[in-house]
């Protein structure tokens, strides 16, 4: 675990060529016919990231800077609401899988985490009245819970744009050990791919390896 502050040059260096939570739902993407393109794209990416020392391009548009600049009053609202603290950390490695890693939003007590979403209205809506959480923030906060050894993780959709009484839901996941294991399964497979790719690449372009 270190305490770099996310979104930081450090903490971007520091993720350089891993497989991350927010995207392990690309990790395991697949279609009818197998993989999806998203595993493909991430697994370029990472591979990339290896090769140059280079963090891929950091594209942010409007809706990704609105929850950047919203999230701190998200973590107000719910430290206001639930009583507890958030302590903010910066990236944390997987205990037993190298070059793979989680940054949460926060740790909650001694057993919990938060996961914060500050969506456009009608998305915040929708979760207000009571649809289920999208798949790949579940994916995501699994492998929170993986990398943190952590038994929850609250999933938080803030919108300030509502009346007081509606700005923000909290919603529990309980960990779940046979999915974090299926995870753990297919981000291994994931991460040996990269490797023997990363590897037949600079054996055939005769390329130095990474410091």
């Amino acid at each position: 675990m270190t305490d770099t502050e996310q979104r930081s040059e450090a903490w971007f260096q520091s993720r350089l060529g891993r497989a991350t939570a927010s995207r392990i739902a690309d990790v395991i993407s697949r279609t009818k016919s197998g993989w999806g393109a998203g595993r493909a794209n991430y697994a370029a990416e990472l591979i990339a990231e290896r090769l140059t020392g280079v963090t891929a391009e950091r594209f942010q548009n409007a809706a990704m800077q609105w929850g950047t600049d919203t999230e701190p009053h998200a973590r107000d609202a719910y430290e206001f609401y639930s009583d507890n603290d958030v302590e903010l950390i910066g990236l944390v490695e997987h205990p037993s899988i190298p070059m793979t890693s989680a940054s949460p939003d926060g740790l909650v007590g001694n057993d919990g985490l938060v996961e914060f979403k500050c969506p456009n209205t009608s998305t915040h809506i929708d979760t207000l009245l009571g649809k289920p959480i999208d798949k790949k923030y579940l994916t995501q906060m699994h492998w929170q819970m993986a990398c943190t050894e952590r038994q929850w993780c609250d999933f938080v959709s803030f919108d300030p744009r509502m009346p007081e009484e509606m700005r923000i839901r909290a919603i529990r996941v309980a960990r779940d050990d046979g999915r974090i294991k299926e995870l753990e399964t297919a981000v291994v497979e994931f991460l040996a791919e990269l490797d023997a790719k990363e590897a037949e690449l600079r054996k055939h372009y005769r390329m130095p390896e990474a410091a």
